[in-house]
């Protein structure tokens, strides 16, 4: 069974602004697919209650 991680795009107040489900068999994977989400919003990858990651978008 290939685990269920999400990441989630947060607004600018750090809420949940969109849910991604990633389809990946590794954590390392997941975490690539999630970089790829951080366009101008904050992204957590999360796996079940666990969350991995905070991916922050650069400032201009």
């Amino acid at each position: 069974m290939m685990p269920e991680y999400r990441a989630y795009v947060l607004d600018r107040e750090g809420h949940i602004k969109q849910r991604v489900e990633l389809g990946c068999e590794t954590e390392g994977a997941a975490r690539e697919r999630a970089k790829l989400l951080v366009d101008g919003h904050d992204v957590e990858l999360w796996l079940g209650t666990r969350r991995i990651a905070t991916f922050r978008h650069l400032n201009s």
